[in-house]
């Protein structure tokens, strides 16, 4: 599958190096086989997304097996929505690719599967790209999408922002979006160290326009972290940025930090109609 030319708008074709539109826009393949499609004037910082340091803590973590039941629920709610055979699956916000290769994994079993992960730090591509070979990675703007219209039968996002519009964009007619968000108790005792007045996350559901609303689940359960574990979770969240040097100083001399987990699943239906079910 090709990409779209983030400059133009034209489609990408590949070339010995790279990938090229008709406008002769060049895109150069990494050694590790992703592309970068965030150009320079898109960027919002010299480094946009998470640090090297970010990532190492994130891949930690995950390694360590806490979010796999996130994953594997994951890949239960992409499996039942898609019928067996041929399937294209972008992951928006992938990160180092710890879902996305669950996702293709899972979905190669059953039949063809073409599965892309897209982030817009290069870090994390870079990463994901040398670990798992059977997906395709690209550093882009989950803003502008460097895909053609009606190109994936599901996209995963989890935590990621991406504009409803968009979305609808790039998924096929009665295709699918899986959406991944904070419930209302999650990670609590976290908060509880950082904030005097502790609130639970809204677990409103966001405005999909263009979508239905088909299904949606909670998963909840408890974590119990050594002092390592926790510090990278934190890391991990935009909680980070609050947490006073006690915090980090808690967790460091705590041998075993329990702290619950509480995620919302959605799945929603591309569709014309706006009413949810």
């Amino acid at each position: 599958m090709s990409y779209q030319c983030p400059l133009c708008h034209q489609l990408l074709l590949p070339d010995a190096s790279g990938w090229r539109c008709e406008n002769r826009h060049q895109f150069d393949r990494a050694k590790e086989g992703y592309v970068n499609l965030l150009p320079v004037q898109h960027k919002r910082s010299k480094q946009p997304g998470d640090s090297a340091e970010m990532m190492q803590a994130r891949r930690e973590f995950l390694d360590a097996g806490h979010y796999h039941p996130l994953q594997q629920k994951v890949c239960e709610i992409i499996a039942g929505a898609l019928a067996e055979g041929s399937v294209k699956v972008l992951d928006i916000g992938c990160g180092e690719g710890y879902y996305t290769q669950a996702v293709a994994l899972h979905l190669a079993a059953r039949g063809e599967a073409d599965i892309h992960g897209l982030d817009v730090s290069r870090v994390a591509v870079r990463i994901g790209a040398k670990r798992y070979r059977d997906v395709s990675f690209c550093v882009a703007s989950s803003h502008r999408l460097p895909f053609a219209e009606a190109t994936f039968d599901a996209v995963l996002r989890i935590y990621a922002p991406c504009k409803a519009r968009e979305l609808a964009r790039v998924v096929k007619e009665q295709g699918y979006v899986l959406t991944v968000t904070p419930g209302p108790r999650h990670l609590i005792q976290f908060k509880a160290l950082i904030y005097q007045d502790v609130r639970l996350h809204d677990d409103t559901p966001e405005q999909m326009e263009g979508f239905v609303l088909v299904e949606q689940h909670s998963l909840n359960y408890a974590m119990r972290l050594n002092s390592e574990e926790s510090a990278a979770l934190l890391q991990m969240t935009p909680l980070a940025w609050r947490a006073r040097p006690e915090v980090w100083g808690v967790l460091a001399t705590t041998p075993e930090f329990e702290c619950e987990t509480d995620f919302t699943l959605r799945l929603w239906q591309r569709s014309s109609q706006s009413a949810v079910v």
